[in-house]
């Protein structure tokens, strides 16, 4: 079938399931469950109105459970089991968390990993919180905020091809295609330099690319939020002679604390799950591994199911406190 017909009638198929399910339900629930008539009418409809949001709830927790709760059971599962030759499974406990901690590999990735927490989430919410200052005091600013944005269109493949580009390095002889050692030969360098091969500094040069696709999401989420300051604070701090930066740092800044430690973990969700930069870019090689790229390693290419689903594990605890701290805050906004 070609892929179009197949789109057009997976969005048929799927809508027109949606509107059955939604409209079936109903009348079963009005018609048959609970009928609106005879002496219980009234008590049957409040019945009815308590049931009807779960209705809507049930597709969005069946799927949940589906594709989160069992995802999550059965890798616990395989962390803690090891395959028997010829096939099946057989307890073995915590022999999985203790090969994994003996690994060398596993503490790169973990040391990477922090690496890319204190570092992207702090440059991706700057450079957004800056480009959303600077970008509403001029008049082409919603033109430079498109432009800042449109990484954020690009997959993390394709952005990481286009700066693999960037770094690309050709022998000395030959015209550089890659801007950074253009560049670098331009200013004074004499050999091309291998940027994704130096030890430490390549995964800044991995960092880069994230940051440049997060620092639209930044910068889109806090550009509402400094729209939505008061004018009157401005105006009085204006009156009482702060200049610019007092204004940004002492008024702006503390009333946008909540959105900008919203976007601060948000961001460091996605650095903790990274994985498609690092796949695409070095595969793990020259000490940039990551802690999804070797669970990646672990599963499908040593096929060890054991440690790559306790680093599965590791991911998930490392995320979870994330999660519920954005969850409460979420609640106390709405508060």
């Amino acid at each position: 079938m070609h892929p179009a017909i197949q789109g057009l009638l997976t969005i048929v198929i799927g809508v027109s399931g949606c509107v059955g399910y939604f409209y079936f339900s109903n009348q079963f629930l009005d018609k048959v469950l609970f009928p609106a008539r005879g002496p219980n009418a009234g008590r049957n409809i409040n019945r009815a109105n308590m049931i009807r949001p779960w209705l809507f709830l049930f597709p969005a927790l069946a799927a949940l459970g589906l594709y989160l709760a069992y995802p999550v059971y059965e890798t616990l599962r395989l962390s803690l089991t090891e395959r028997i030759p010829g096939g099946g499974y057989q307890w073995a406990g915590a022999d999985n968390y203790v090969q994994m901690v003996a690994e060398p590999k596993f503490w790169e990735a973990m040391r990477n990993n922090m690496l890319w927490l204190i570092v992207v989430p702090a440059l991706s919410t700057g450079f957004g919180l800056l480009v959303a200052q600077l970008t509403d005091r001029i008049r082409w600013g919603n033109v430079a905020k498109s432009l800042i944005f449109m990484p954020m269109a690009i997959s993390f493949v394709g952005a990481s091809v286009i700066w693999k580009l960037v770094y690309d390095t050709r022998p000395a002889e030959q015209d550089q295609i890659g801007i950074l050692n253009a560049v670098y030969i331009f200013f004074g360098g004499t050999d091309p330099q291998t940027w994704l091969t130096i030890p430490f500094w390549n995964n800044f040069f991995l960092m880069v690319v994230l940051v440049w696709i997060q620092t639209g999401f930044a910068m889109v989420i806090l550009s509402a939020a400094l729209r939505g300051i008061p004018e009157e604070t401005i105006e009085a701090a204006i009156l009482d002679g702060a200049n610019p930066f007092q204004i940004f740092f002492r008024i702006k800044v503390p009333q946008i604390k909540t959105t900008i430690l919203v976007v601060w973990t948000t961001i460091t969700i996605t650095v903790l799950k990274v994985f498609d930069i690092v796949f695409a870019m070095t595969n793990g090689q020259w000490e940039t591994q990551v802690l999804a790229n070797y669970m990646y390693d672990k599963l499908f290419r040593a096929n060890d199911w054991g440690v790559g689903s306790a680093s599965a594990m590791v991911i998930m605890v490392l995320v979870t406190p994330i999660l519920i701290w954005n969850v409460r805050n979420a609640r106390k906004e709405m508060r």
